[in-house]
């Protein structure tokens, strides 16, 4: 029953009403028997900053980012931490000392199914990126903690992308990464041994549509250890639908596809960890929760 003293949290973004943060945070927070809701605040960008100073005056604890606003909340708050400051984009708020301290838990929900479902040898493996926001550095940050010898982002802006790749020259990531225009992808994917889609393009409820055409995605080098390759990897951040129509096509090209979901729940426990103060997280509660919300159990 939600009272009077009952702590808020939240996932704040434009749109929001799709998220299945609630879903898995609410379960976890049953199952550790705490007096906490977590709720969706659809905030459009025009009224962010209004909004950030309305979430600390009702008393909420923290809450989640999503698209559009990783970067430009940035500016918005007091701290930001070292892994959040070097991807330059925030997934978590927490409200500490009248202030709002933002974080990135989206490196340590990425890199979950690659360090255990599909673990391998990524040192002489090559990383193709789609897209070049706020997800995408979270997953450059992961590709390279993995250790991939070659790591490439592409878009669609020259500019933007040209400003991604500089925004990293202070990093050793730098000399690891290379950024391209969409029109370099047709020499990239006969080389790509992971493949990841982190625009928003196949989101609910454009559910019809893929950032890549099933012609586009013949071109990935998709045969078991065909030219002492390992088979590709296609991971999409999108977890609704699920999957996705970029994973359809790819899995019709021969490719291993991740969806969203359980970098979500990873995102998700490292979230609760900061904003409950505890290690004791759930997960399987979260991912069952999930897994019976999207009928898949």
């Amino acid at each position: 029953m939600i009272t009077g003293k009952t702590k808020l949290l939240g996932v704040i973004g434009h749109p929001v009403e799709h998220s299945l943060s609630p879903v898995m945070h609410n379960a976890a927070i049953a199952q550790l028997g705490l007096d906490y809701v977590y709720l969706p605040f659809p905030i459009a960008p025009d009224n962010l900053e209004a909004a950030i100073a309305l979430l600390a005056t009702i008393g909420v604890v923290g809450f989640s980012v999503t698209i559009p606003h990783k970067q430009a909340i940035i500016p918005l708050l007091s701290e930001i931490s070292p892994v959040a400051q070097a991807i330059g984009a925030v997934n978590t708020v927490t409200r500490q000392n009248n202030q709002w301290v933002g974080t990135n838990t989206d490196i340590e929900g990425f890199i979950a199914p690659l360090q255990t479902t599909y673990k391998r040898d990524w040192s002489q493996q090559i990383a193709v990126i789609l897209g070049n926001g706020g997800a995408a550095r979270a997953v450059v940050a992961g590709c390279y903690q993995l250790g991939f010898a070659e790591i490439h982002v592409v878009g669609r802006n020259v500019q933007r992308l040209e400003e991604f790749r500089h925004s990293w020259d202070n990093s050793p990531i730098a000399e690891n990464l290379q950024v391209h225009t969409w029109d370099y992808l047709a020499k990239l994917l006969p080389q790509a041994n992971l493949l990841v889609n982190t625009t928003p393009i196949g989101m609910y409820p454009q559910v019809d549509e893929s950032p890549l055409s099933t012609e586009e995605l013949a071109n990935l080098q998709t045969g078991a250890l065909t030219s002492g390759r390992s088979e590709t990897i296609a991971y999409d951040l999108i977890y609704i639908p699920k999957p996705t129509q970029f994973l359809q096509k790819a899995q019709q090209q021969g490719a291993i596809i991740i969806d969203g979901l359980e970098m979500l729940v990873q995102q998700g426990v490292a979230a609760l960890k900061i904003w409950l103060q505890q290690d004791d997280i759930p997960v399987d509660v979260m991912r069952q929760a999930l897994q019976k919300h999207l009928g898949l159990v």
